[in-house]
């Protein structure tokens, strides 16, 4: 069987009317054993998708559709998260894929996936979904400003989930990396006034992407460098007590040289305009 047949298989399975929970008891075996089938065929169409002639198809069969209209909203969050899985394997390098997504206004609800589903495995893969969404994609980045997505991924990285905060973070480096016309927007938001408060939390490796974004936010931008010399935030003893605590760590070491050149950014160049202003 040729590969768009088994899409089409798995589409089916897909596409069936599900159980009525007002059915009588009894009922609960055969939801059990479709709720199955609905996880097989999404495992089968997300991996035919790593095929990018797949995913073009699935888009022409209406599969993303599919998705984006019965499943990011389930009720059972194994079928939500492997919706928004496969929504990510199909917009990935896929810019046609990208627009039909958009077009479709599938951000907002992966934006709400991310920021308040309660389980999270679905937030991490709405997360994932985003991303595909909004990096190198000028239509979905707009999309992900106008809808405050900074604001959700300020807020992923006070999760309770490791997952979703170290994704959230390497997403706003990334954004900020590639997009500096958008510090403004993100520093007028106290950002970083929550990063500090994010590095102040107990040691995580995601703290690299944080001091990444906090390095991109005052490089070649006076507001951000204000915002980080703020005595109330403590941060250059903060960075000192960080790079103490990093030392000799082979592990830590971009960590590491993101503290020194922030550090460097933000006080040593403070100490020598002090100096200037002395003389």
């Amino acid at each position: 069987m040729d590969e768009v047949e088994q899409m089409k298989q798995s589409l089916a399975v897909l596409q069936k009317a599900e159980t009525n929970e007002k059915e009588q008891d009894g009922e609960e075996d055969r939801e059990d054993n479709e709720e199955d089938e609905r996880e097989l065929a999404f495992e089968m169409l997300s991996e035919l998708c790593e095929n990018l002639d797949n995913a073009r198809d699935l888009m022409t069969l209406g599969g993303l559709e599919l998705c984006v209209s019965r499943y990011l909203n389930h009720v059972q969050s194994g079928l939500r998260w492997r919706a928004a899985q496969l929504l990510a394997s199909c917009a990935q390098n896929m810019p046609q894929v990208q627009e039909h997504l958009l077009k479709v206004d599938v951000l907002p609800k992966l934006l709400q996936l991310t920021d308040s589903d309660t389980n999270p495995s679905v937030r991490v893969k709405a997360l994932y979904a985003v991303s595909c969404l909004v990096r190198e994609q000028e239509a979905g980045l707009q999309a992900f400003v106008s809808h405050d997505g900074f604001s959700v991924l300020m807020r992923a990285m006070q999760s309770e989930n490791e997952k979703v905060r170290t994704k959230s973070a390497f997403l706003l480096l990334n954004l900020l990396t590639s997009n500096p016309e958008h510090k403004e927007t993100v520093l007028s938001m106290g950002m970083v006034q929550q990063l500090v408060s994010v590095l102040c939390t107990p040691h995580s490796p995601f703290h690299e992407h944080v001091l990444g974004a906090l390095c991109c936010l005052v490089e070649d931008f006076p507001q951000g460098l204000e915002d980080c010399r703020n005595p109330t935030l403590g941060l250059e003893e903060l960075l000192k007590q960080r790079t103490k605590q990093l030392q000799g760590k082979e592990e830590s070491q971009e960590e590491l040289d993101f503290c020194e050149r922030l550090r460097v950014l933000c006080f040593n160049r403070q100490q020598t305009d002090d100096v200037g202003m002395d003389r």
